[in-house]
């Protein structure tokens, strides 16, 4: 793994233990497959749906999965 990666994981780490949905959709926005399964996972935690719902509506399965899930609750 390049140095590039590990820097990248990093920042998905620390933005997701820090809740910050802006920094995950920066990172996934950037290409990084990584930051975009921790943004659906932190948007979960978070009770997040707006941010799931923009995730479903670009056409992201995962985001809607969980959408669907947590709005049947």
């Amino acid at each position: 793994m390049s140095a590039e990666q590990d820097a990248i994981d990093e920042r998905i780490q620390e933005a997701a233990e820090s809740g910050d949905l802006a920094e995950l959709r920066r990172l996934a926005d950037g290409g990084s497959s990584d930051a975009a399964d921790q943004l659906i996972e932190t948007a979960t935690e978070l009770g997040a749906l707006d941010e799931l719902r923009r995730l479903a509506a670009a056409g992201n399965q995962d985001a809607a999965d969980q959408l669907a899930e947590l709005t049947e609750e």
